[in-house]
């Protein structure tokens, strides 16, 4: 990954916002809604009258908002689900809708202890912000192009997704926890990768709307490998979402 400048192009369009309150979490609810219901059809419409996108893994998560400081408008969302030691299963989307057999690593969350993890989900970016080629058919938007950038390329920060997982990442690790899963789309995991975010692979991929496999990234890893662009960008965020490392 190059030696660029994240921070400048993050804090010159976007600010990363805290979904704190009702209606700041009603403004998430309703970008899902956009995203998931009515440009990709992946969730019935019709299930949600009030045009907000909500589950039950939803009280037990901390939003996120990616605000556009020029349109105003909020151009992507992610949750961070709290697995605390108290929850009945399933504890998190992922144990929900993943087979047990299929886990393969020591990381399973069904063996780690209860309060130390959580999952990155419910990514998604508003289809104004996945106009590049390949971005469209998916709600993160990642296409084939994550870490290609360059310097000069100032025209908007380079990879909203990015954010929206150093987000999460960075609520995670402000909760105390030990390490968070997200279930991800494997190339998009090497391109993370790429940049020095280390997610592991836990379990065997399956077809769910596009090949998609658990993945797992501890506190220890994602400090280890982080690349210091984006060391930059995660202290950035922290500071947008007032919380401590």
């Amino acid at each position: 990954m190059p030696k660029i400048d994240l921070v400048t192009p993050y804090k010159e369009y976007f600010r990363i916002i805290a979904a704190t309150t009702d209606e700041l979490r009603d403004r998430v609810f309703s970008l899902r809604y956009e995203v998931y219901c009515q440009e990709l059809g992946w969730e019935d419409a019709s299930a949600f009258p009030d045009r907000r996108e909500i589950d039950h893994f939803d009280a037990e998560s901390i939003h996120c908002l990616l605000h556009h400081r020029r349109s105003g408008r909020d151009a992507g969302t992610v949750r961070l689900v709290r697995a605390r030691a108290d929850c009945a299963e399933p504890c998190m989307p992922l144990v929900e809708h993943y087979e047990p057999n299929l886990f393969f690593s020591a990381h399973n969350p069904l063996a780690m202890p209860r309060g130390g993890f959580g999952e990155i989900s419910r990514l998604a970016l508003h289809e104004q912000f996945r106009r590049r080629p390949g971005e469209q058919s998916t709600p993160d938007g990642h296409g084939t192009d994550l870490f290609q950038w360059t310097q000069d390329d100032r025209r908007r920060f380079p990879h909203m997704a990015l954010g929206l997982y150093l987000a999460a990442a960075t609520i995670g690790l402000s909760e105390g926890m030990d390490g968070v899963y997200a279930m991800m789309e494997p190339r998009l995991a090497r391109h993370l990768h790429f940049g020095g975010i280390f997610f592991e692979q836990v379990g065997e991929p399956i077809e769910f709307r596009g090949a998609r496999a658990p993945f797992y990234i501890s506190r220890e890893m994602l400090f280890e490998h982080l690349t210091p662009p984006l060391r930059a960008l995660l202290e950035a965020i922290a500071e947008d979402l007032e919380v401590a490392l």
